[in-house]
């Protein structure tokens, strides 16, 4: 029988994880459990993040998108701003970036005060990441091979907490298209290839355009 329930916090699945290993966490477990730590208070905590900064209305072009604000001071749009997401994997771990839509066409460039976009101003070098989860790509790899129970929770959680953050994105934007594999996936996809993943198309080249 399980020694966590489905919906298991972070808290109890770092408690279960110290538990297993008799206190010796693994530094790569450290790794992902922070980041996810620091998704959980995205968008609360005190720091700044893309993915708080595009959710800030006051960073959009109202013109673009009809916009105005109400009689209680809060800014509506008639237009959603139009977005790509994509799950994206490398060697620093897990990635989601954006891209705003213009006229139908992906934007990978900066864009300052133009008429059409979106945002007032949209800086792919500080905008486009949105959040990363440090080693994930590394730790589902050990997941699979040696993990535990704690560790496949942890790559779980990882996956529902970044399917949570797409979510609350898609009341505000109109989501176009959300491209790559989830963190699910993402998985079933290592335990597809034997844990053979590394050299395959699923780790993910930069997108130029």
């Amino acid at each position: 029988m399980s020694r966590l329930a489905k919906n298991s916090n972070l808290k109890e699945i770092n408690a279960l994880k110290k538990k297993l290993s008799w206190g010796d966490v693994p530094a790569i477990y450290h790794l992902v459990a922070s980041s996810l730590s620091e998704l959980d208070g995205i968008l609360s905590h005190g720091f700044d993040s893309a993915y708080k900064t595009i959710l800030d209305r006051n960073t959009w072009n109202l013109p673009a998108l009809n916009g105005y604000r109400d009689s209680d001071g809060y800014i509506q749009v008639k237009i959603k701003p139009k977005l790509i997401l994509r799950h994206d994997y490398n060697d620093m771990g897990y990635e989601l970036h954006c891209y705003p839509i213009i006229d139908g066409k992906r934007i990978n460039r900066p864009l300052v005060r133009e008429h059409n976009s979106p945002f007032q101003i949209w800086l792919p070098e500080s905008m486009r990441m949105l959040f990363r989860i440090n080693s994930l790509v590394a730790f589902s790899i050990f997941t699979y091979q040696n993990g535990d129970e704690a560790d496949l929770a942890l790559v779980k959680y990882a996956y529902y907490r970044v399917e949570k953050l797409i979510k609350i994105l898609s009341e505000s934007f109109e989501l176009v298209e959300v491209e790559g594999y989830s963190i699910a996936e993402f998985y079933q996809e290592i335990n597809r290839k034997n844990g053979n993943i590394l050299n395959s198309d699923v780790i993910q080249k930069p997108v130029d355009n």
